[in-house]
């Protein structure tokens, strides 16, 4: 195995063209777990972490723009008013170790299901920079997981950045396991009010064979608050919608059996994420409203 190591990102382009079966490795918290359980052996590893780049994060006026290396921790102490559903999935990613080496680029790459990131990208409405000596493009987080643990990254692309909308409203981020963090989710949800744009946007992790939004829900939620002028007067979300948002994004799941959990135990398990979090989402909105804005 050949260990590239490049000093700048032009560099790092032109081993990548070079090489395009290249793994790349940064945090090395997803890969050096394939190598030392002998899951993967490439011929040519990438190491990035000289990258500076990387590691840099820019808040501009409608969005963050978010190195791919940008540890977990950072976004933690950095950006929780700007990205608050993935500040909060940051905090269950595994231990401080990992959190403070760990970053979104590695979870996006590998494209598990069961990344911590990808229900609060989902939910957010990310988008991927993807950059290779051809040029930049980029690819919404809708079109990014083709498979399993499969992304439309061309052979010779890396990732450089994700760009997330900056919250408009209130997001969260729930995950179910044996323990908070130090553990893989049995499975995953993640929610963002947009009020701008009087929409919902969610995020399902571990729970089918790529992270996955709840389409259906949202489309029947995103209907019964603009039908019931909930987003103007503010009122309580009845429990019926609720519990009709919470059954339509179990059936937006296409999970499996195995160590972890039963598929009906995950399907059920998005249903109580889902609820849960539509409460402590919209009373988080609720409550952020000024009295003259609607009878509560």
């Amino acid at each position: 195995m050949d260990f590239l190591r490049p000093a700048g990102w032009e560099e790092a382009l032109a081993a990548k063209a070079e090489h395009p079966a290249a793994v790349p490795i940064a945090g090395g918290t997803d890969v050096m777990v394939e190598l030392n359980f002998d899951h993967r052996r490439p011929e040519h590893l990438l190491d990035l972490s000289r990258v500076p780049d990387l590691y840099e994060w820019e808040v501009g006026e409608d969005s963050v723009r978010l190195g791919a290396s940008v540890p977990y921790t950072r976004i933690m102490e950095n950006l929780r008013s700007e990205l608050p559903g993935l500040a909060l999935a940051s905090h269950t990613v595994a231990s401080p170790q990992i959190r403070n080496r760990g970053g979104v680029g590695g979870n996006l790459g590998t494209a598990s299901p069961a990344g911590d990131a990808h229900p609060a990208l989902l939910a957010a409405g990310a988008e991927v920079e993807a950059v290779s000596v051809r040029g930049t493009r980029m690819i919404p987080i809708d079109a990014f997981y083709t498979g399993v643990k499969r992304n439309a990254l061309a052979p010779d692309e890396l990732i450089r950045a994700v760009h997330v909308r900056k919250a408009d409203g209130p997001q969260q981020f729930s995950k179910v396991g044996t323990r908070n963090a130090m553990v893989i989710a049995v499975c995953a949800f993640g929610l963002a009010l947009h009020p701008s744009s009087r929409t919902v946007r969610t995020g399902i992790g571990s729970a089918a064979p790529t992270p996955v939004r709840a389409g259906t829900a949202e489309e029947f939620l995103n209907a019964a608050l603009e039908e019931g002028g909930f987003w103007d007067n503010g009122k309580i979300v009845p429990p019926v919608v609720a519990k009709r948002f919470a059954d339509l994004c179990a059936a937006a799941c296409n999970p499996i059996d195995d160590v972890r959990g039963t598929a009906s135990y995950r399907r059920h398990a998005v249903g109580v994420m889902a609820r849960r979090t539509l409460t402590w989402t919209w009373e988080s909105y609720r409550g952020g409203r000024r009295p003259s804005e609607g009878a509560a």
